[in-house]
């Protein structure tokens, strides 16, 4: 058996225990990219390319020795040499590829095809920057570059290169790989287009660069700021440079097999993630014609090859570029483009079905659902509001088209990497299966009834706190109490997920605690997000959240009883330290709004209990560990619906009626917090929460405290908090990306295995 002594000596010819811990992580480094070469395999006549503008993949080390089967073995060898892995794996960079849940969903999902041993690939763009890397200065968020790639990284440069046209200019690319291992099974690729005239060096003060530059600019920034024409027309230089070669590579491959183009549904499946990746459908049109294809028969080809997933019940999230942007960028695809909405247009009266609206703008979403074989949904609400609202239409001309697959999480890094105190334990419960088939789970819902049982899994839970503690106090210089009760809400921000809310009542609880009524234990509320550079009213939220942290941690009266935490630069590295020692999940989204969710899950999976509105898959989970091991507030979906449709919420009739809202949103511009923060921002949020509350904050604040109470106050109740947490965690194998995947496949993709 092959050890890391033999690297370090073939890389450093040193041996292991004289290595500093920087060539360990190289020699583990080079160890696992040829321990996963050696599985790596293109078998398999039809493949799944998985195409989308993030992959949020996380540090890979310590996954992929799980995946291979090494870790158990290095751990070892590395204790026995006076190396720690916790150690070394804190040298490795995080790659900065996404950004929130689509991101980290697609890394999810290519774990489990290559751990179900399906032919499949990821095919994205490779961000020098990544989104940006967050730091809090004056209680402000301020971005700043986030360089990860380095000389020894996971990147490895394939000789592939395509040219691409657009804006007037040619440019060619270059194609880097990062090995997806499957546990225990095949290696597929994460394939990261890039161009060599990429100058990081362009960067000014903080995320600021020519956005005109392009050759210099184009995979810098993940997303960016698109708060002025510049930057739109960049994103769609970005999406089409990723389309584009993605469409080339995947008809090399397939002819290199033998497909003759006009058989290519039978070689390729294109999975559309979200509307970034939309222009592959007209660019792969345009590559067949080039090819000699006739263009209603390269449509029809093309129609059978892609199937789209709807991420979001947003109508502004729904991408739609003017028709003047993609002449400027992509004139090539403008004939397509109108030759497919004519077609539309010829089948259909109704004009809100065409992709070419009124004002001239493109509906990237149309495309997708005119075009490609399969419309999904992400979880069982988000797809029946599809189905019965937001595209309704669209459902009742293609109802074959629209089908459901709630999301999952990979089992391997959120809670055999992450949570390695919880597998031990379950694994000495109920053995190893559950690794693979996640529906093992359901067997620790026999111990529910012992008492051992559950004091070990509150000891674990206590453990992790504890090493929660220590990470933050050495990496943030924040000091939390262990013995408090761990209210954790982390995700992107957006007022639709709605951390305002949760910092309403962050100011509610102040001031009861200043009037003497003091809970029983100590409550740790915890945020981590990030804002988009651009989304003023969401930086604003975070400038509220720090200036809570500020006024309530250093107040002696309040700061024993309650403790604000925002975590600075959330990503998945923090995230992995964070779910395992939550005890209280935030998943307050505005019922109809959240698509899915996948932090609800992985907080789950580590024995949180959700509190949370009827949303996303938050239906699914209530539904699974019953009423009495889940907080649900709020009004239901269908509600909310109505409210929109009537246009009747009007957040000042809550404010005026409920003392208690009308005393923390007045707060927000009261003396103690212009004190501390800064005017232009607290009353800007401040009016927005009066005037528009576009996501109905106040009409769910009065049963928001009132549950959250109730949380805290059953808390105390040691032993039914323990069941509750055992009965979460036995249920969540059901949110295994797994069967998402596997149910992709049987249902859309259908592969031969």
């Amino acid at each position: 058996m092959i050890s890391v002594n033999d690297y370090t000596k073939k890389l450093y010819n040193k041996d292991l225990p004289s290595c500093s811990d920087t060539e360990v992580y190289h020699a583990l480094l080079t160890m696992s990219q040829e321990a996963a070469k050696e599985k790596q395999t293109n078998q398999g006549k039809k493949k799944i390319y998985y195409i989308s503008a993030e992959f949020l993949i996380g540090k890979l080390l310590s996954n992929n020795l799980i995946n291979l089967g090494l870790y158990d073995q290095v751990k070892a060898e590395l204790e026995k040499a006076g190396k720690n892995l916790t150690d070394i794996e804190e040298i490795e960079p995080e790659p900065s590829l996404g950004n929130g849940g689509l991101g980290r969903l697609a890394a999810c999902f290519l774990d489990s095809m290559a751990t179900l041993g399906l032919n499949g690939d990821g095919i994205g763009l490779n961000y020098h920057l990544g989104l940006f890397k967050q730091e809090f200065a004056d209680n402000l968020q301020k971005e700043t570059a986030n360089p990860w790639i380095e000389s020894h990284s996971w990147l490895t440069r394939r000789e592939v290169s395509y040219p691409v046209s657009f804006g007037g200019m040619t440019v060619r690319s270059c194609l880097y790989d990062i090995a997806v291992t499957g546990y225990r099974n095949r290696t597929n690729q994460l394939h990261l287009f890039d161009i060599d005239t990429v100058d990081e060096g362009i960067v000014t003060e903080g995320i600021n660069f020519d956005k005109e530059d392009i050759e210099k600019n184009l995979t810098l920034f993940l997303y960016p700021d698109d708060s002025d024409e510049k930057g739109r027309l960049l994103r769609i230089f970005q999406q089409y440079f990723m389309v584009s070669n993605g469409a080339q590579y995947i008809l090399d491959e397939c002819t290199k097999k033998g497909c003759n183009l006009h058989d290519l549904p039978d070689y390729a499946v294109i999975q559309i993630n979200d509307t970034h990746p939309t222009m592959v459908i007209p660019e792969l049109i345009r590559l067949l014609t080039q090819r000699g294809i006739d263009m209603d028969e390269a449509i029809d080809i093309v129609s059978r090859t892609c199937a789209y997933t709807n991420h979001t019940i947003l109508a502004e999230a729904l991408e739609k570029w003017p028709v003047r942007y993609l002449k400027k960028v992509v004139p090539q695809l403008v004939p397509i483009i109108e030759i497919l909405d004519d077609k539309v247009r010829r089948k259909f009266d109704d004009t809100s079905l065409a992709i070419i609206d009124k004002q001239d703008n493109v509906h990237m979403a149309h495309i997708d659902i005119h075009y490609g074989f399969s419309v999904n949904g992400v979880a069982y609400l988000h797809t029946e509001i599809l189905k019965k609202d937001e595209l309704h239409k669209f459902y009742e001309i293609y109802p074959e088209k629209f089908n459901n697959k709630t999301n999952g999480i990979t089992f391997r890094r959120w809670l055999l990497h992450c949570n390695h105190l919880l597998a031990d334990w379950i694994t000495s419960r109920i053995g190893n299966n559950y690794k693979l088939d996640a529906a093992e789970l359901e067997k620790l819902g026999e111990l529910a009834g012992d008492e051992r049982a559950l004091h070990e899994v509150q000891a674990i839970k206590h453990a992790n706190k504890k090493i929660l503690k220590e990470y933050l106090l050495r990496t943030q210089g924040i000091e939390i109490d262990d013995h408090s009760i761990f209210d954790i809400q982390v995700k992107r921000l957006h007022e639709y997920k709605r951390q305002q809310m949760n910092a309403l009542y962050v100011i509610h609880k102040y001031l009861e605690i200043k009037r003497g009524k003091k809970p029983g234990r100590p409550i740790t509320i915890m945020f981590g997000a990030k804002a988009a550079p651009a989304y003023v009213i969401a930086k604003d939220i975070i400038h509220l959240i720090l200036c809570l942290q500020e006024l309530v941690n250093n107040d002696p009266d309040v700061s024993p009883y309650l403790k604000v935490v925002m975590v600075e630069n959330y990503n998945v590295t923090l995230a992995e330290k964070l779910i395992p020692a939550c005890d209280i999940s935030e998943q307050i989204s505005l019922a109809s709004k959240e698509a899915s969710g996948t932090g609800n899950m992985k907080f789950m999976l580590n024995g949180a209990v959700t509190l949370g509105t009827m949303d996303g898959a938050n239906v699914e989970i209530a539904q699974l560990v019953g009423e009495d091991n889940i907080y649900i507030f709020g009004e239901h979906s269908e509600t909310v619906i109505d409210h929109y449709k009537k246009g009747d919420y009007c957040s000042k009739d809550y404010y005026e009626k409920n003392a208690d809202i009308k005393e923390a949103v007045d707060f927000i511009t009261g003396p103690q917090l212009l004190a501390i923060g800064k005017r232009e921002n607290l009353e800007r949020l401040s009016k927005e929460l009066l005037n528009k509350d576009w996501f109905m904050t106040l009409l769910d604040f009065e049963d928001y405290v009132r549950v959250k109470e109730q949380a805290y106050k059953d808390f105390e109740d040691r032993d039914s908090w323990m069941r509750k947490m055992l009965v979460n965690i036995s249920k969540a194998g059901f949110f295994s990306s797994d069967r998402t995947i596997a149910q992709y496949n049987e249902d859309i993709w259908k592969l031969d295995q």
